[in-house]
């Protein structure tokens, strides 16, 4: 099966919202390739994005330099400022940095544990904040949250180790925002472990 040139293009993290049949918002962090006119993501099966789009099949894709919002959409439930979507039937994050509005072309089995989700970008926007630039403790951040989203899969030992070697990049670089999505991903594992 050949690949589209949206699946080489890089895979950017990102925060997705989703609507569910009961009109709630979801937020989830998710890696997607960012392509111009299709994005392609693979949420995992059994989540509330992969229900959501199967139900709705619309989706909004953020950018944001938040790390905080980016690590709690990853291990928990946030709950943005947010405003109706110009072309689908979902919400823009209002401090994101640029979003795409997406409309959900396939949904099929990707692995045991995921499927890929091919959507089209019907439209796209900009806030009013421009993009910071490259931060060692952001990525630290998000590094982190994509770790200790694997804690049953990676074990504790491994994932507080990972932590341990990447709190001193956020030690040595971070902002307030770095240090409060640190703290965030450091007190999730330790509630499970």
């Amino acid at each position: 099966m050949s690949t589209s040139p949206s699946e080489r293009a890089p895979l950017i993290e990102t925060v997705v919202t989703t609507t569910g049949s009961d009109g709630v918002v979801n937020c989830a962090a998710m890696g997607v390739r960012w392509g111009e006119a299709e994005l392609v993501f693979w949420p995992f099966n059994g989540t509330r994005t992969l229900r959501n789009l199967r139900y709705l099949g619309e989706a909004v894709v953020h950018l944001t330099d938040d790390v905080l919002l980016f690590v709690q959409s990853a291990l928990g439930d946030p709950r943005p400022t947010m405003r109706p979507a110009a072309r689908v039937a979902g919400a823009v994050i209002e401090e994101a940095n640029s979003w795409r509005e997406v409309v959900v072309t396939e949904i099929a089995p990707d692995s045991p544990t995921r499927s890929r989700v091919r959507a089209r970008v019907v439209a796209s926007g900009t806030g009013t904040q421009p993009p910071l630039g490259l931060c060692r403790a952001r990525h630290a951040a998000v590094e982190a949250s994509i770790l200790a989203s694997r804690l049953k899969w990676l074990g504790a030992d491994h994932v507080v180790a990972e932590l341990d070697r990447l709190q001193e990049l956020v030690d040595k670089t971070a902002g307030p925002c770095e240090r409060a999505a640190m703290d965030y991903v450091r007190r999730y594992v330790a509630e499970r472990t």
